[in-house]
């Protein structure tokens, strides 16, 4: 690809992850995302990306190849049955992406894709094939699964998807390059709070209707039964 070609493509990118993150993946302007990137053609999106779809799609593939690295390089570490290993793999990297401000771009973008992911079918979207990303989710499965049916697993998975990206989401909506002091505190603490989700025991088994407690009004008085 020519130098400029793949120069206004980057400018694109920047500008649609800026866009999108700010006013939303539906209601940003695609004039205004054109605008941003310095360009004067208004098809410019359509001439590099195809679509407005396009470009979202490659500001998506950008955000996730920033994190493979690190993900492929913990992926001979785990094993299937350490789910807090394999929460935490998956967690620091997404968390990483507070460090920079196209990193905290990608994550108010995917918050508002993470219903869409599709994993209590089984469907992994397509950018995540052959990727790191989508093996430690394979992994993650294969935990839960150790202790729960299939079906509450992936709904698990699922409920643990929305509440990370949400929760990146909100910090990445105030946090700034000089306000990340704290990163490694917050990290460990999310980690811990999805792991503990993910191994909650299930309440399987329990009295559909219990009996409620009742005292015992006999001369002995006070106990509950």
């Amino acid at each position: 690809m020519p130098r400029d070609a793949r120069a206004t493509r980057e400018a694109l990118v920047r500008a649609g992850a800026r866009l999108f993150a700010a006013h939303g993946i539906d209601a940003a302007r695609t004039r205004d995302i054109i605008t941003l990137a310095g360009q004067g053609n208004d098809s410019a999106i359509t001439y590099h990306f195809g679509s407005r779809a396009g470009l979202l799609d490659a500001v998506l593939r950008a955000g996730i190849a920033r994190m493979e690295p690190a993900r492929a390089a913990a992926l001979p570490t785990l094993h299937p049955g350490d789910l807090p290993a394999i929460t935490a793999a998956i967690v620091q990297p997404t968390a990483d992406e507070l460090r920079t401000q196209p990193g905290r771009d990608f994550l108010r973008i995917t918050a508002q894709l993470a219903g869409r992911a599709g994993i209590r079918d089984h469907h992994h979207p397509p950018l995540l094939h052959d990727t790191a990303l989508q093996r430690q989710l394979q992994l993650l499965e294969t935990a839960c699964r150790t202790t729960h049916p299939e079906p509450l697993a992936l709904e698990r998975i699922h409920h643990f998807i929305a509440f990370l990206t949400a929760a990146l989401a909100d910090r990445a909506t105030r946090t700034s390059d000089e306000t990340t002091h704290d990163h490694a505190a917050y990290t460990a603490d999310l980690t811990a709070m999805l792991t503990a989700a993910l191994q909650a025991p299930t309440t399987t088994g329990l009295p559909k209707n219990p009996q409620p407690h009742t005292v015992d009004s006999s001369p002995r008085g006070g106990a509950v039964r």
